[in-house]
């Protein structure tokens, strides 16, 4: 299958943290879509997915790095699915925190 993964997507993707906070400060739209995804919407996915698949600890370094970066916390994805309604579906609560924490509730 080819990779249709834009830089950004795809250094989500790879947990590639660092990539990612580059991709962003040189000018790459923290709302970006892509495969019916958001950039957070997608973080959050990696990061849960990842953490059940490997059953290691959970992890927030995406959805922090891309908050800091201006991403919107409400913006859903095409699909209609919000970064927290993954969140709270995965059971996510370092995310859910995060997200809460810029939005305001």
């Amino acid at each position: 299958m080819e990779n249709t993964w834009t830089p950004a997507h795809q250094a989500v993707e790879s947990d590639e943290v660092e990539t990612l906070a580059q991709l962003l400060a040189q000018g790459t739209d923290p709302n970006e879509v892509c495969d019916n995804l958001t950039l957070l919407t997608h973080a959050i996915d990696t990061e849960a997915d990842s953490a059940l698949q490997s059953g290691s600890p959970l992890t927030v370094h995406l959805t922090a790095v891309l908050l800091a970066f201006g991403a919107d916390p409400r913006l859903p994805g095409p699909s209609g699915e919000t970064p927290m309604d993954i969140a709270l579906h995965y059971g996510h609560d370092l995310a859910v925190n995060l997200l809460r924490r810029h939005i305001g509730e």
